[in-house]
């Protein structure tokens, strides 16, 4: 582990290496406590640069055991080596020269899981961000693309499996037990691209056939015995394929394609060129063990990394600085990806609560950052929801500015133009200014200002001249490091929306240049006139949440209802449901801190039956518009002085009057869902299920709500039923007969299923309430849990800290202090899932003075360790500024 060497990396400050490696060629003879890697380099000098430069190379950890060039062994005057650089003084004058630096490495004590290690017996990978570097010495950065030939070595009985990146080149038996397997990758690749598996595990094969006609080999690689489980990954890889054929024109362009699951990582899914690794948890499912949410999941992260082997890997950023040109690129595509494989309006809802919940925070707090970042100090802490999902959002905003056309016709001279590159966001923003003719310079302002921009819209209407006025006025507030804000150029899709639920006609418009239902901001204030409108409509905004903004509207009530109920825009009519929820939210918590009871009006608690019940609506869809705010998003709109145990006091509340005034409707649409088909993953079945779900949660609330969560949890046929129901007995019912049975029942059945486990650990973590604490305290001695697990950490510690409001901000300080001694703990082992932890306090300021002072005591413990990590010393020195 390295601890923090304060060096900040500066945008300003990048500068093409004086040294390039175009050929590498790498030998592993495996081994779990003495792996030996051979590393054969081909290095050119650049042109222009003297023959007296160094070459510096980056290791991390690492015991050099030898060091040519040329096929001479250096003398120890020609070079200086530490674990963790190698500098060559001496070099060749001749401009192509050859390395070979031999490395030792042991990967059965490597718990960062970061380089080459060992998990449940089986050898594995993960360069991304700065890993290569803990295999051999080598220029570790994006920018350095090299042809990879890889050579295998391991005894046949402990690793029969040997992979790596690329096409599989030849494979035969050695002496003594062992064997070998040689890989090619001819495509150039950074070394964050790298990967490498070898072990025993079992394999699922199928194959496609490209648009060209060629075939390629498919083979995921699981652990033995649970092959059944792959077949839905398997399934969601091909569908991948074909779509980015069709949608982009992305063919795939090696001979195989290979995915291995692995029990310990810590991100995802890793996009390795041919050769995904993936933490299990987003490869293994069936309805027995996996949930809807499960399968979704799998279905869009498969799509993902598949995806990156063009907006990734064939196109590789040219610094970490771009690290949004590859993700927030992909994630946009993984989503348009998810909309056309299920429901585009519950796919796009979903999206934008998950910003909300995740970027927008980030965005309003002390680890704000522009989506293209100009400085950091340790990599690993920008894998961010700014950097993915806002990233997402600009590409989206892109494509609303261009038109779909125009759009594609961009992304198709980006893969012609800068194929086989490592290339900038200034490379991407052109493209499309070539592609349209349009200056986009102030567009690009979103890849490079941090901070969520406000809208502020009033609007007026003159019957007697027949024209509507919108005031529009924008603003971003300051971050930290940037007080002063330019102007941004937002996409501000709208309607006007007659007293008919129609769109009402304008004859002309001027103030700001609107284009296909788009208004463009680029100033900070317009005034927008439509002129030849009879009747004062209804303002539907930011329609499809066509930019990543806030809106501070005057608008009625009566227009908020009005369009929750007859928006012809999916996503503007639950955002205005969403927004009514919100406020009454808001409300009953001021009127808890003022010692008042929560009054909700009628006509909401009726509007959410309505909903309900709207069968011209996707199940899905009202599944999602019944499900209030989370105490977070309400949280996050109070903004400030937050006492979380009000906020829950009011969205149960509020969740009480809505069960109450719908009982009969609720009960019947719950009775009418029941499914006795044949369980499917489909689309149209999770939406019954999700709805039927949601439901059961309101009607939980209600007298005999607790017998009909335990009746519901022991019929279920599927684990989304089964630990819907658990969820509630074990959140609503806590410590009821009914609920401790049937968490009792769920560890008898599911003890020897890690994953399923893992929801088990998850639903004791969330439940609400200041005893939680010491429940996720017991859990960290349960046999279930372990420390040095990623997916066990984030499963307990991680929802615990990030999803229990009133849990982890217990007013005592507990929780805070329980979370300061887990990520020192975790941290030992694993700096990368300590320092995102530690990201649940990021918005420690915006609690009530004493929580406030609570937080800030454990930041500054965490902060004062002794011998802390690059990682986490990052995260928390930023949180405390």
């Amino acid at each position: 582990m390295r601890t923090d060497t304060g060096q900040v990396f500066k945008l300003e400050d990048y500068r093409p290496n004086d040294y390039l490696i175009p050929e590498t060629n790498l030998t592993f003879r495996l081994s779990p406590q003495a792996t030996r890697v051979i590393a054969v380099l081909t290095v050119e000098r650049r042109g222009g640069v003297s023959a007296s430069a160094p070459l510096v190379l980056d290791g991390d950890g690492l015991t050099l055991l030898r060091v040519e060039i040329d096929g001479r062994p250096l003398e120890p005057a020609d070079y200086m080596a530490t674990p963790d650089q190698l500098t060559i003084t001496t070099v060749p004058a001749t401009p192509r020269f050859q390395l070979v630096i031999e490395t030792e490495v042991a990967p059965a004590g490597n718990e960062t899981l970061m380089g080459l290690y060992r998990s449940s017996n089986v050898y594995c990978t993960q360069c991304e961000a700065e890993g290569f570097r803990r295999i051999t010495y080598f220029l570790d950065r994006p920018d350095v693309l090299s042809v990879y030939t890889v050579r295998i070595e391991a005894r046949r009985d402990e690793a029969p499996l040997l992979l790596s990146n690329g096409n599989p080149v030849e494979s035969a038996d050695l002496t003594d037990g062992w064997h070998y397997a040689v890989w090619h990758d001819p495509f150039p690749k950074p070394s964050y691209l790298f990967a490498l598996v070898a072990g025993d595990l079992g394999k699922v094969t199928d194959s496609f056939v490209t648009m060209s006609g060629r075939k390629v080999e498919l083979g995921i690689y699981v652990e033995p015995g649970k092959e059944m489980l792959a077949g839905y990954a398997m399934d969601a890889l091909k569908r991948s394929m074909r779509w980015d054929e069709e949608a982009f024109g992305c063919e795939y362009d090696l001979g195989v394609f290979n995915i291995v699951a692995v029990s310990d990582f810590n991100m995802g899914a890793m996009e390795n060129k041919g050769l995904n690794i993936f933490n299990d948890k987003y490869v293994l499912a069936d309805q027995e063990t996996a949930t809807d949410a499960d399968f979704a999941n799998i279905e869009a992260i498969i799509a993902h990394e598949y995806f990156h082997n063009w907006t990734g890997n064939r196109i590789t950023c040219r610094d970490w600085f771009q690290l949004c040109l590859k993700e927030g690129l992909t994630v946009f595509r993984d989503h348009e990806f998810s909309a056309d494989q299920r429901s585009r309006a519950v796919k796009r809802i979903a999206e934008v609560r998950t910003l909300r919940a995740h970027q927008f925070p980030e965005d309003q707090g002390p680890l704000a950052h522009p989506v293209r970042p100009r400085r950091y100090r340790e990599i690993n802490n920008f894998y961010t929801a700014t950097v993915y999902e806002k990233g997402s959002e600009v590409v989206r905003m892109i494509r609303t500015i261009l038109g779909d056309e125009t759009f594609r016709a961009g992304m198709n001279l980006y893969f012609e133009r800068h194929d086989g590159q490592a290339a900038t966001i200034e490379d991407f923003i052109k493209v499309f200014e070539d592609a349209s003719g349009r200056d986009l310079q102030q567009f690009a302002l979103w890849y490079h200002q941090a901070g969520t921009p406000n809208l502020t819209v009033s609007s007026t209407h003159n019957p007697g001249s027949r024209e509507f006025t919108l005031e529009i006025e924008q603003s971003v507030p300051p971050t930290p490091s940037e007080s002063r804000k330019r102007l941004m150029h937002i996409p501000l899709a709208f309607g006007l929306v007659g007293a008919d639920g129609e769109p009402v006609a304008y004859s002309s418009v001027e103030g700001a240049t609107v284009e296909n239902g788009v208004i463009h901001i680029r100033k900070r204030r317009h005034v927008v006139r439509f002129s030849g409108v009879a009747e004062r409509p209804a303002v539907s905004l930011n329609r499809g949440f066509s930019a990543p903004v806030t809106l501070s509207v005057e608008q009625k009530a009566d227009d908020q209802f009005f369009l929750a109920g007859h928006d012809s825009d999916a996503f503007s009519r639950w955002q205005a449901f969403n927004t009514i929820l919100t406020d009454a939210l808001i409300a009953a918590f001021r009127q808890i801190l003022g010692g008042k009871p929560s009054v909700f009006a009628s006509r909401l608690t009726d509007l959410a039956g309505k909903i309900a019940g709207d069968e011209t609506l996707e199940p899905a869809y009202r599944a999602l518009a019944l499900a209030l705010p989370s105490e977070a998003d309400i949280a996050r709109d109070i903004g400030k002085n937050i006492d979380p145990d009000a906020v829950f006091r009011s969205r149960e509340a509020l969740a009480l009057a809505i069960a109450t005034a719908n009982k009969k409707l609720f009960s019947d649409l719950y009775d009418h869902l029941v499914d006795d088909d044949a369980f499917s993953p489909d689309a149209a079945s999770a939406g019954r299920r999700a709805l039927r779900n949601i439901l059961l949660d309101y009607l939980s609330l209600l007298p005999a709500g607790r017998e009909l969560a335990a009746d519901h949890f022991h019929s279920a046929t599927n684990m989304t039923d089964r630990a819907a129901a658990l969820t509630v007995l074990a959140h609503r019912h806590h410590g009821s007969p009914e609920a401790i049975k049937a968490l009792a029942d769920f560890e008898a059945v599911y003890a020897d299923d890690p994953l399923v486990m893992d929801k088990w650990l998850q639903i004791q973590a969330s439940v609400p309430g200041p005893q939680t604490v010491d429940t996720v305290r017991a859990l960290t001695r349960h046999s279930a849990f372990s420390m040095a697990n990623p997916n066990r950490v984030r499963s307990l510690i991680g929802t615990f800290s990030s999803a229990n409001q009133t849990g982890f901000h217990r007013a005592d300080g507990d929780g805070y202090r329980f979370f300061t001694e887990t990520v020192l703990e975790v941290e030992k082992r694993n700096p990368q899932v300590a320092a995102r932890l530690a990201t649940a306090l990021r918005s420690w300021r915006s609690l009530e003075p004493g929580r406030q002072a609570k937080a800030r005591e454990a930041l500054l413990a965490i902060a004062n360790a002794e011998n802390l990590s690059a990682d986490l010393r990052d995260i928390v020195e930023r949180t405390l500024v």
